[in-house]
């Protein structure tokens, strides 16, 4: 199906409008402080906006700046992260703020493609951080922007692509200001969800949420909540209290060593 017609100028009227009267001043956006929207992309992926408020503060204070998440003990980042779920993305945050440091003096790239290239960074993600962080009138879509473009634009589709999302993005796109663009498409879409707009589940490539209890990423949440806690837990010792299949333990420590989170020692399994 092919999408209904509109002006650009006058979408734009209208999302910006909303964004005049409803517009969120997350405190993320109140800043344009590179290594901020940095954590703060990395921190809502996958992830509401209600949850990474209550991390966000405490998480810049205790890391300022790339010097001290890239100097900071892995354990203590990840004892920060409690609450947050997908732990990997604690990871990737300190590897992140380490090749920053190490392949980029310390400032953050400007650069979507550049930025794609750090740890757990894709393209979609890297784009943002440069719209965000520099004003660059990149094109992208998130789940938000994703609900807003089906709400307009495909009317009674079904199995909308991105592929023909991303043009409209394009064609719409505020190139004098995408930073304020983005986030007004942003809470436009935010309100749509609120109202009982369904549109984001007419995409293509819509999922639901695989069951959280009993999966490998309960298990490994599990296992690195204790070693933050703990310090040091043999294998037994966390078979016992992670309060799952043994195999099931035993798999996730062998990928949690693999990507770096643990290590064995004398003591038993402790963080990196």
């Amino acid at each position: 199906m092919e999408p209904h017609t509109e002006s650009p100028v006058q979408f734009r009227k209208l999302i910006y409008e909303h964004y005049r009267l409803h517009g969120r001043a997350l405190p993320w956006r109140l800043t344009w402080d590179p290594y901020c929207v940095f954590v703060s992309e990395i921190m809502l992926q996958q992830t509401q906006v209600r949850r990474v408020l209550e991390k966000y503060g405490e998480f810049i204070g205790a890391f300022p700046d790339f010097p001290a998440l890239a100097g900071a003990p892995l354990a203590r980042v990840l004892s920060l992260w409690q609450g947050m779920g997908y732990n990997r993305r604690a990871l990737w945050l300190k590897e992140g703020a380490i090749a920053v440091m190490e392949r980029f003096s310390g400032s953050l790239p400007q650069s979507p493609g550049v930025l794609a290239t750090l740890p757990g960074i894709g393209s979609a993600t890297a784009a943002s951080i440069a719209a965000f962080a520099f004003n660059e009138p990149t094109v992208f879509i998130e789940t938000n922007i994703r609900t807003v473009f089906i709400h307009f634009f495909f009317h009674n589709a079904d199995e909308v692509r991105d592929s023909q999302i991303l043009p409209l993005v394009a064609r719409t796109l505020d190139r004098r200001d995408p930073r304020t663009w983005y986030y007004a498409l942003m809470d436009y879409g935010t309100m749509l969800k609120k109202e009982g707009e369904k549109g984001h589940r007419r995409s293509a490539g819509y999922r639901t949420q695989s069951r959280f209890h009993g999966s490998d990423r309960q298990v490994r949440g599990a296992i690195l909540k204790l070693l933050v806690e703990k310090k040091a837990l043999p294998e037994a010792a966390l078979i016992d209290l992670v309060r799952s299949p043994e195999e099931k333990v035993r798999k996730n420590l062998g990928d949690l060593q693999r990507e770096g989170f643990v290590r064995e020692s004398e003591e038993g399994y402790t963080i990196v």
